[in-house]
Order: structure tokens, then sequence, then C-alpha cells
């Protein structure tokens, strides 16, 4: 697959009054001379022979009619006024124009990636952070994927107006917290005809640092010592599974020492608790191994990826479906900690999900 993309920078072109242009070579070799002291070691790093480098200052000397160079024998070779004023107000152009070039190239990226996509297929994933989504990015050689990160109601949101052609959803393999998730986004779900692609199983709970003493094991642990707790933002899939569990302990936020802090990812909470700006936060294991914190887990989670029925059999969803039940994805997703494959790759539902045992 073609993944190259392109760059702008400018170039300068001088023209004389009589025709006679200057090539932007003439601005490497003039560095070169800076760096160097020497035209010869200059033009070999410019990548032009001597002979060129010599007739190429000539011909600037005339056409500005000062010379670029002071050459002196036994003393190299060095910018005059002139050559020194030139190069630094090609420093000056590019870091100007710079910023808005690497813009537009950018735009220009964007578009050339929608016309690929008449005869390349792209995936559009709208998924929830999480570690194992990001692996299939790894894969773009297999399988071109536009992946974006949203939260759940976000995500399916647009599968259902048909701004992407896969969304993830994750929910507890416990069964009495699973239909709290699926109920909270039952307006999303309910009368589509949905079908979910298995993923990974992962674990979520509670991250802390090493030394905290004694460590924290229960929710309860966080209301009676009042320790400064960091979570994800409140749509986060996260988030409501974390409420859920509050609730099914009789709590609420209001009784945590919460902070006013909301983060975006399961990194950054884990970062927020390394850094000490808070004692215990709640998210995947995998955050918290990253950053050497102690980790208790609270829950295991279906992270599927969810299609509608009839788009199954496309090009696209057949190349992620082969993809996630490579040996190569599942292997690296051993690599991850908390994460477990979930039969990659198989077509389910709701029901059948769910009437699975806890430890399926």
């Amino acid at each position: 697959m073609n993944n190259n993309k392109l760059t702008i920078a400018p170039a300068w072109l001088f023209q004389s009054e009589q025709g006679d242009l200057l090539e932007p070579t003439l601005f490497r070799l003039l560095a070169g001379i800076r760096d160097t002291g020497k035209l010869t070691d200059a033009a070999r790093r410019t990548g032009i022979s001597y002979r060129h480098g010599w007739n190429l200052l000539n011909r600037a000397g005339e056409v500005f009619g000062l010379s670029l160079v002071n050459m002196r024998k036994g003393r190299g070779t060095t910018l005059s006024e002139l050559g020194e004023t030139l190069l630094w107000a090609e420093h000056r152009v590019k870091a100007r124009l710079g910023p808005q070039l690497d813009s537009m190239a950018a735009e220009l990226n964007d578009q050339i990636q929608h016309l690929r996509a008449n005869a390349e297929t792209v995936l559009r994933l709208h998924a929830s952070h999480g570690y194992a989504v990001a692996l299939l990015t790894e894969f773009s050689d297999q399988l071109s994927v536009n992946l974006q990160y949203r939260n759940p109601e976000e995500a399916l949101s647009a599968l259902n107006r048909g701004d992407c052609d896969v969304a993830s959803l994750h929910f507890p393999t416990d069964p009495a917290l699973a239909q709290d998730t699926l109920a909270h986004y039952h307006h999303l779900l309910a009368g589509r005809p949905l079908r979910l692609i298995r993923f990974v199983t992962r674990s979520e709970g509670l991250m802390m640092r090493p030394d905290t003493t004694p460590p924290v094991r229960h929710l309860t642990d966080l209301v009676k010592r009042q320790l400064r707790f960091i979570g994800r933002d409140h749509h986060s899939g996260t988030r409501v599974l974390f409420n859920r569990l509050l609730q099914h302990q009789g709590l609420a936020e209001a009784d945590l020492n919460l902070s006013p802090q909301q983060e975006f990812t399961h990194t950054a909470v884990a970062a927020f608790v390394a850094a000490g700006m808070a004692d215990v936060g709640f998210g995947v294991e995998a955050a918290a191994a990253q950053f050497g914190l102690r980790y208790r887990q609270l829950a295991r989670e279906h992270y599927l990826l969810v299609c509608h029925q009839d788009r199954l059999e496309q090009p696209g969803l057949t190349r992620l479906r082969a993809l996630m039940a490579s040996e190569a994805v599942v292997a690296r997703i051993g690599q991850v900690p908390g994460y477990q494959p979930d039969r990659p790759g198989e077509v389910t539902t709701f029901e059948a999900l769910l009437g699975e045992s806890p430890s399926g």
C-alpha cells in the first residue's frame, strides 16, 4: 500500500534582468562554506563538483555585483557580508513560511488520502482509547486504517450516521455490569442490525504508586481514606464502568476526593498518578505497567468492534477480521499487560455474548 506523504519546502529562484538564473543549490553551498571554511568540502557536501561550485559563486557575483565569498590563500574561504545576508534571509524564510507550508502539506495529504480511497480500501475506525486497537495501525502494509479516538457515544453515533465503518464498544464480562452498561448505550444500539467483531478482553482497575501504604484494595478505601482520585472524562467508557462499580458498592462520585481534572486517555491517568498529582487512578492494567504503578483489578471487559450487519462482507471489514485473527496481531496482543485475545475476528451478537459465562 502506498503510505508516502508529501512535504512542501520553500525554494529560492533568482533571475536577473538579462534572464540569468541562480539555482537553489547556491544556499546549500553557502551553508557548506560557512560550516567548513573550504569550497572543496562545501561542494562535496552539496553534491556538486568543485568546478560547478566555483562557477555558481562567480555567476552569483555577476548577478548581484558583489562577491558572496572571501577567498584568501592559506586561510580558506569565508562568506562575505552579502553571502551571510543571503543565507540568513533563507533561514528567515524557512522559519516564517515553514509552519504554513507544513499546514498546507497536511491538507494536501488529506485530500490525496481521500482520492486514494477510490482505489484502495481505507477503513474508518472510531474507537475508545486502548492499547490493543492501537496495534492495528502497526500493520498498515496489510490494511489502511484511519483510526480516530472517540468515546463510545461519539463512535456509535458516527457509525449510525455512516461517518465511520466500524466503532468500538467495551463492556464488562460480569453479566450484571454488562447489562447496566448496555442499558446506558441502549439509545444508540436498539433496533439496529448491528454485529460485533470480537477482539480482546482487558483488565480495568485501580492504579497507585508502589509506595502507597497500605495499598488500595477496594473502592471503599478511596472513601474511608479520602485519597486523591483522578478519573477519566465523563463520557468515556471507562468512566461509565467506574461509576457502575461505585453504584454496585453503594457509593457515588460525591463520596470521593475527586480531582477536578479529567484525563482523556488511560496513559494520561497513569502519568498523573505517577507524577504524584493524585494518589489513585482508574484505568487499564497496561497503563499502570507503563509507569511502574501498583495495580488492583476490579473488572474485566470485552473490547469489541461494532459494524452494520450488511457491511460484514465488504473488503475492508473482511481484511480487518483476517488481520485481527492473524498470528502476528495475536502475538502482539499477548505482549500487552492485562490484555488477552478474545477469539479475534469472530462475529457475534450481544445476546450470544451475554449468554456466555463470565470466564468466557
